[in-house]
Parts: C-alpha cells; structure tokens; sequence
C-alpha cells in the first residue's frame, strides 16, 4: 500500500514538473520573440540614439518679417510643433478614436490587443498611438506576409515600450502628429492644417480637428480633395467617438456632423503659395550659403532635411498685395493683348523677319524641355523637330486657370510667347529691406525671374541718374532752363563714329515736340530726350556711369552719350536699389533679404546686415525727388492723380487711382514699346514695376497701349491702393524731408522763395567737368 503511494506521488510529482516545464516553456517561448527583437534578431531595432531624436526629416521654412511662414524647403514637407501648439479638441479626437486608453497603459494595451486576436483583427489591430508611432518611424507600411507581419507587431511593441520609457504622453502624442503624412504634401499636422484650412493647428475647430484625425486610419483612402462624402463619413465617425468618450455633447455632434468639410486648400508645393519667386532666388542663396557655413562637426546642412528657419526681410502681407496687383492688371492687359493679335498675321511678333522669326522659335525649342531630354536619349535633330509638329494632349496656362486642350508643342510655344510677362519689387529706403518680390505671372509656368535675372532696356527711368549728377556737380536747380531745340553731341568729344543728335518722342509728326525753354522739372516730367542729352553733355557719361555705379548697379555700363536715353540693359533689382537712394536722403542702403538663419532647435546660425555708403548730399536727392514728383503732377504719371486720359481700350473712363499724396516717379518706354516701366517712390518705400514680352518682338503696336504709363503704372497704382487700405502696414503718405538751410532753389513760379531758400547763380560749365 504504500509502495502503491509512493508510485502515485512520484506520478503526480512528474506531471508538476511537466506542468511547470510547459508553462515556464510557454512563458519563454513567448518571451523569445520580444527578446529576439529587443536584441536585433528579427531585424534592425533603433538604438538609443534614434530613440532620442528620431524625427530627422524636417522641412526648412522661409518666415516672414510679419512672422508668416512664406514657404519651404523639404524632401517631406513637415515642420514640428509643440504639444502646447496642439488644440485641446484635436487631443481629444486623437484619444478618443484610436486610443481610448492611452494614459492608462504603458505603450501596449492587452485589453485591446486580445480583441483583436480573439476577433483575428477584423476589429482593428489593437494597436496603441505608441505602437502607430513606432511604425512610422522605424518600419513602416506593414508587410502583407503574415509571418513578416507578426514579427513586425514584436519589434512594434518593444520599440513603444521603449518609447514609453523615453518620452512623456505629450510627447508621443506630438511626435506622432508630427510624422504622419495626410496626403496632397502634407506631412504632420502642422502642414495638414495649413494646407487643408490654411491656418495653424491651435486655430483648427473641433469638425476640422476630427477629419484630420480621421484621416488617420488610412489618408491615402481617406483623401479629401479626391473622395470628400467618404472623408466626411470618416469625420463624423470621429465626432461620435468623442461623444462616447464625453468629449462633445450630442447636441454638438449632431450639429457638428451636419456641417460640410470647409476645405480652404492653400497647397505648399514648389511652385505654390506666394513669393514663388523670391523663394527660388533664396533656394540659390542658401546653396551658397551652406556651402560656405558648415556644420560644428565639419559636415554641410541639408536644406531640404535639417529644418533650417530663414527669417526674411519680405512682409506676407505686402507681397499678398503685390501678387494680387499684378493679378489684376496683367489678365486684364492680356485680354486687350490677345484681341489685337487676332489682326496680327505673325502674332505675337512685331518687326521681324520670317527667317528671324523661325530663328527665335528654334532657339526655344533648343531651350526647352523635352528637346533637352529626347536630345539625352539619342534622337536626331530631325526626330526631334518632328515631335514638336505632333499633336498632343497638354494642360495649358490661362489667366482664368489651367485648362487641358490639344496642340502641338510648336503651337504651344507660341502661345507661351503671347503672354506679357512682368515683375515688382518694393523696397524700403531707410533699411534696405526687400518688402516684396514678385518675379513673373505664374511660376508653375513663367520661371524666368523678371526681378533680378532679367535685363531689359531700361529707357526712360534712367535720366534720373543724368540729371542727378548734374545737379550734383552743378548745383543746378529744378527751376534752371534750357531751350527744347534738337542738341548735338560732338563725336570728337566723346570718340565716337558719328555725332549724336537725339530726337524728342513724338518729333517726326507732333509740331508741338520743339519749341521754347523748358525748366529742368518740365523737361522730365514730360521726358524730353534733347534736354537729357544736354545734361549728360554737360557732366560727362563717365561720371553718370559712376553715379549709377555709387547707387549700387553692378552691370556693366558703356560710358557713351546714349545712355543718357536708357539705352542699357539692367534688371529692375538694380533700379530699384538705386532709386531708393533717393528717398534715403543720398545715402545708399543695399539690398537685403535675409535677417538671420537659425537651425531647427532656434540657434542663431548667422544675422545680417546691410552695408551702407553715402553716395549723395541730402541737398541733391531732395532736388531728385521734387524733380520726380513733378512726373506724377504734370507728366507722364500724371494719370496716378486720375485727373485725364483713358484706360486701355477704353474700358473704364478716367484713372480711378486719384492719389493725393506726394509720389516721386518716372515712366519708361523703349523702343517699339518693347519695355514698360514705372519706378514710384513714397518716403518709406520704393518700388518698381517692369511689363513686357519673353521677346523684345512682342509688344502692343500702338504707343496708347504700349507706353510705360499704361503696361506698368497701373500695378504700382493698385498696390498702392492695396498698401493703404491696409491699416496694419504703414506705407507713408507724408511728404519727403526737406533739408534744412537749402541752397537750391526749388520755387520755380518767379514769386518769393520757399523758407529757407537762397537765390543761386548758376555759372556756364566749363568743357571738362571733374569726375563725379
């Protein structure tokens, strides 16, 4: 009996044994696969370092002066925030739909974990906002190999184990918003927000809040620009688990559900959004720059990866203004454009021959794209002419919107070239400050920048300098005159083939283009050639050439008479720098851009400053500006006061910009209306308009159309209209600062002299000026 004992003890002692062997064994085999994975077996894990900083991605922002983000730089366009940057009503959206639990659990949540497998993951995964996290960040999208799958799931929940251990709730809430990419180049929330509703995340309302968060289950699905009714579905379901959680009533939900999406779509692509120009232009500065400024450990920033914060001189608001100016007028000049080509038989050309012509449409086939790449992939010359006669299916621009149609690329280079391009740039005298850069009409197809990589004929807006440096050398007065009779330039004096005998515009069939003595202030208001020739006559081109050099042109200039007349080619960067000389009192400010870079953690990698050189006495920019003025009181800008003329094509009657302020301007023209300029100066700011076609052969046949006044003028004019309807900008509409103790005279009506004005005598100029 008792050996029979023992035997059943032995027996039951054994399957003990076996019972904790195999729950021992279970518990390891279980543990095996985490192990496996927390030490790399299954796969590469993040190591301590990814986990301490592992959002590497970020995209560079370019911040206004008025603190708008204008653009960005990216790979994947993302910009982090902040756990505080985040609305109580997003959280809680979050929390409510895919983790009811999270400030419970510790990265996995057993609870939802075993519904799902009980459920075989037809309910959803289980997965926790931390397990989410952990999958963008270190894995990915989910293999569809089963085996693959699960042991993904493993390397999921130690990672958010880890994450957990590492990082606060907030934390991983932030990141998690911060990496997941809703679709259209919106990657994280602050994209989303900024793209889906154009605001910052902390302003997004609780219906907003709740499609973004519904977007997450799957954005490439749940795309709202592509399938709305089902995002909105998906939204409303979000709304409900709020109400289930007690995060809304259900008076709200209802109402909330009932409300539409409200998709304010501002996208933010390379080509989008504003200032598309200037951004490019900075895109080639930071290049430079990051060349030249490496990194502490010797290697060079990513533009694109190392969230890099460019804080630039340009005002968002501002250049809101400009853009829609140009918008504005340039559709609107296009129209009255096309309807004149429609009687041109070499539309859009004027003044060229039929070999020229078909010259200037093969260099822009060389020029383009798809001659470049079929060129690349071995095609002949032939082959390549070919394909540009075959038509195809093409979106094309249009001032109303893309439209798609059918043409041959040929046809669609043509039409590319009756557009009328233009460009602005506003600066701000006293600091030198770019306020606004507008390049072009539409960047996405018009990259040439009309700003600072363009050179066009200047014309007109160039006598300023001529007249400034006369006045500088001679202490010549506003009031001084001079006959209006044709002037000869000795081809002796200055080297040259022949004598140079400009005529006045307007000469060969407007009796009234000669006659009588012209003050200085008449001559320039009404741009009258032969008393510019005399004036550059009489101070040498040389020293003009070195005047317009002080001002801060750098091209090259040819020290000839001609350029009295604006014969040379300069960008409107450069004219604009130079003219806001003016409004600084003669002291010459350069131009800047960019206030200071900072990398991602708000460093201060480097701040800049303009440089300064006193080019001018205060006297004589004074004496500049009130010859300017007179250009928009009795000249050709005088259609800014609204007081006579018509719009081109006679669409409205009068100019209906009656500006009462005082405005220092100047029109310009080349020659067969191929250029149109017009520069305006107020005390704090300059700008500078340019207007004309991709090729100097397109242009408007008729003056009335073509001139200065009527292509480029009229954006300043509306700008300005925007800039002073703005109360939060404060564009001045004071007078210019008078110097004290003036020794020119500037009263030209023969009655007593302004205060503080002394009589002047003026002595003849001797044959050789000194250099200015």
């Amino acid at each position: 009996m008792a050996k029979k004992q023992k035997s059943t003890n032995q027996e039951f002692r054994k399957y003990i044994i076996w019972f904790w062997l195999l729950i021992s064994g279970g518990i390891v085999l279980a543990a095996l696969p985490f192990v496996l994975a927390s030490i790399g077996a299954l796969g590469h894990m993040p190591t301590f370092d990814d986990l301490e900083s592992p959002e590497k991605n970020l995209a560079s922002e370019v911040i206004s002066i008025d603190g708008a983000t204008l653009g960005k730089y990216f790979n994947e366009n993302r910009t982090p925030v902040k756990f505080k940057d985040l609305p109580d009503n997003l959280v809680n959206a979050l929390i409510a739909t895919e983790d009811e639990r999270f400030f419970e659990h510790s990265g996995i949540d057993f609870k939802s974990t075993a519904r799902a497998i009980i459920k075989l993951g037809k309910g959803g995964g289980g997965s926790t906002i931390t397990q989410q996290l952990s999958k963008l960040l270190f894995h990915g999208e989910g293999s569809k190999n089963t085996t693959s799958r699960l042991f993904q799931k493993v390397k999921e929940y130690v990672i958010a184990v880890r994450l957990e251990s590492q990082y606060t709730k907030q934390e991983i809430i932030t990141m998690y918003l911060n990496k997941y990419d809703f679709l259209n180049l919106a990657v994280g929330i602050r994209s989303a927000s900024r793209i889906y509703f154009g605001k910052e995340p902390i302003e997004l309302t609780q219906e907003e809040s709740a499609m973004l968060i519904g977007m997450l289950k799957n954005s490439s699905l749940f795309n709202p620009l592509r399938r709305p009714e089902m995002v909105t579905s998906r939204r409303n379901v979000v709304l409900k688990q709020m109400e289930k959680n007690e995060f809304i009533t259900t008076q709200l939900k209802d109402s909330l559900q009932a409300r539409d999406l409200g998709i304010n779509l501002h996208r933010e692509g390379h080509s989008d959004g504003n200032a598309t120009y200037f951004r490019e232009y900075l895109r080639g500065f930071m290049k430079k720059w990051i060349e030249n400024n490496p990194k502490p450990d010797d290697t060079k920033y990513n533009l694109q990866r190392d969230g890099l914060k460019i804080f630039v001189t340009l005002d968002s608001r501002m250049q809101e203004h400009a853009e829609a100016a140009m918008k504005e007028h340039m559709s609107n000049l296009q129209r009255i454009f096309f309807k004149e080509q429609k009687r041109n038989k070499k539309a859009p050309f004027y003044d060229l021959e039929k070999e020229d012509e078909a010259r200037l449409m093969h260099q822009a086939m060389k020029r383009s794209t798809r001659w470049r790449r079929m060129k690349l992939n071995g095609k002949s010359e032939k082959e390549i002419i070919a394909s540009f006669k075959e038509k195809r299916d093409m979106r094309v621009f249009t001032w109303k919107g893309d439209v798609d149609t059918i043409m041959t690329p040929y046809d669609s280079i043509r039409y590319y070239k009756h557009f009328l391009r233009s460009g602005l740039l506003s600066i701000e005298p006293q600091t030198g400050h770019v306020k606004a850069w507008v390049g072009g009409i539409n960047y996405k197809h018009f990259q040439f920048d009309a700003v600072k990589q363009q050179k066009r004929q200047v014309g007109s807006i160039f006598k300023p300098f001529v007249y400034a440096t006369a006045i500088n050398q001679l202490k010549l007065s506003p009031c001084d005159s001079f006959p209006n009779t044709p002037y000869t330039v000795s081809k002796l004096k200055y080297g040259m083939e022949k004598d140079w005998t400009p005529k006045n515009a307007g000469a060969d069939y407007d009796k009234d283009a000669y006659g009588g003595m012209l003050t200085l202030k008449q001559a320039l208001a009404k741009s009258v050639n032969v008393i510019t020739a005399r004036m550059i006559d009489m101070s040498h081109p040389k020293n003009v050439v070195r005047l317009a050099h002080s001002l801060g042109i750098e091209s090259d200039i040819p020290e000839v008479p001609a350029i009295a007349l604006g014969s040379v080619d300069l960008s409107l960067y450069e004219m604009v720098g130079a003219y806001s000389t003016f409004a600084n009192k003669g002291l010459r400010v350069g131009q800047m851009m960019v206030l200071r870079i900072e990398d991602k953690n708000g460093t201060v990698l480097e701040q800049f400053t303009p440089e300064n050189k006193e080019v001018l006495s205060e006297e004589s920019s004074y004496v500049i500006l009130n010859l300017l003025e007179g250009v928009t009181t009795a000249g050709s800008g005088v259609r800014l006061r609204g007081k006579w003329g018509k719009y081109p094509d006679n669409l409205v009657t009068g100019y209906p910009y009656a500006f009462t302020n005082p405005i220092a301007g100047k029109t310009g023209t080349t020659q067969n209306q191929s250029d149109g300029w017009f520069m305006g100066i107020v005390p704090n700011l300059a700008t500078g308009v340019w207007v004309g076609g991709e090729d100097r052969a397109t242009h408007f046949k008729s003056i009335t159309q073509g001139q200065g006044a009527s292509m480029a003028l009229p954006i300043w004019a509306l700008y300005y209209k925007r800039l002073y309807a703005d109360k939060s900008l404060h564009v001045s509409m004071e007078k210019f600062e008078k110097p004290e103790n003036m020794s020119i005279r500037l009263n030209c009506d023969g009655e007593k002299l302004e205060e503080g004005e002394e009589p002047v005598e003026i002595e003849e100029p001797k044959e050789e000026l000194p250099e200015f």
